[in-house]
């Protein structure tokens, strides 16, 4: 009876755990996010216990199970809405290379080490430093490099860097990029955007345009 028991147990909770996975989202497991991770974990150590242990009532399991899942639910509902709680379950992603000069004060503050550095610059083909314009350290942990565009040298490249997210200006990003909130409210009004809110995402194209996104456009 116990040896059915087991299987049982074990056949539910493999069907359990599957639904419970997709409904948290689809994503890489290398890009899992920390709250994700952690969910993972602690469903996977529940689902053990209930398995091996069969004298413990399944339901103590199904419940924490749900419970986490409910955390974990309702986290990235808010992380949808609020780039302040992006930031604090996911982080922010770190320039370690700019413009071919390594950041060693942002790789310490990250405890990334040249070691590490080193191993992601060759997983990337990069034999020298000197190839690497930008260098971004993801909130996954992956190095994301951007080369130097070898037949035009002295152009600088225009990295990605977003101006507006969710109806809110990013100071800091403007800063590096040497502009200011009265600048880009006024490039906005020429192309016809007069309310920051209404704006989902906003940057600028190496051509000197903004690219913008409207919250609720239809594609």
């Amino acid at each position: 009876m116990e040896l059915y028991t087991i299987i049982f147990r074990t056949l539910f909770i493999y069907f359990l755990i599957m639904v419970i996975f997709r409904m948290m989202g689809k994503r890489e497991m290398g890009k899992l996010s920390i709250i994700d991770f952690v969910v993972s974990i602690m469903i996977a150590e529940l689902a053990v216990i209930s398995i091996e242990d069969p004298s413990i009532p399944m339901l103590n399991s199904l419940v924490s199970i749900f419970v986490l899942l409910s955390i974990q639910l309702i986290l990235a509902l808010v992380s949808l809405k609020s780039r302040r709680m992006r930031e604090i379950v996911d982080g922010k992603p770190s320039l370690i290379i700019k413009e071919g000069q390594v950041d060693e004060h942002e790789m310490k503050k990250q405890r990334y080490n040249f070691d590490d550095l080193l191993t992601q610059l060759r997983e990337n083909n990069i034999r020298s430093l000197n190839e690497v314009e930008f260098g971004i350290l993801e909130t996954t942990g992956k190095l994301s490099i951007i080369k130097k565009d070898e037949e035009s040298e002295n152009t600088p490249i225009q990295m990605i860097m977003p101006l507006i997210l969710d109806g809110k200006i990013l100071e800091d990003n403007l800063e590096k990029m040497d502009k200011t909130s009265f600048w880009l409210r006024q490039e906005l009004k020429k192309v016809g955007f007069k309310e920051i809110k209404n704006i989902s995402f906003c940057t600028l194209n190496e051509d000197g345009t903004l690219y913008v996104d409207e919250l609720n456009s239809k594609k």
